[in-house]
């Protein structure tokens, strides 16, 4: 006879009671923005480089880097939210906004690493 053992179950299975539709693509999304406000701080302490985002720029100018960090994490979960909402009816659609929104804030991401590259080697910024 087989010995049945509990499946370990994350803490967001845990609290929800079923797992996350598209987990992947939410976590691909998060981790992305993640590393664009860390990179945005790095580029600010270099103070050669401003918050191009206006919204964000007024939070960051209001509030400090706190407000913008705080304003940057509540538009992921906003749109996280919104993703798995849409996901339990058309989970095609879901994916669509995560991939798309990951695609864009990757090329952000690239965008802040060359700008922190030529920062850190001497090269004056482009444009």
């Amino acid at each position: 006879m087989k010995e049945h053992r509990p499946r370990n179950r994350s803490l967001l299975h845990w609290m929800i009671g079923q797992s996350l539709p598209l987990e992947t693509e939410t976590c691909v999304f998060v981790l992305l923005n993640a590393a664009d406000v860390f990179l945005t701080y790095l580029l600010l302490l270099q103070k050669t480089h401003f918050e191009a985002n206006p919204i964000a720029r007024y939070f960051l100018y209001s509030w400090g880097i706190r407000g913008m960090i705080y304003y940057k994490f509540g538009l992921v979960a906003f749109v996280s939210v919104i993703a798995q909402i849409i996901a339990r009816r058309q989970p095609s659609t879901a994916k669509w906004l995560l991939n798309g929104g990951s695609l864009v804030v990757g090329s952000v991401v690239i965008y802040s690493l060359l700008l922190l590259r030529d920062s850190l080697t001497g090269v004056l910024p482009r444009g």
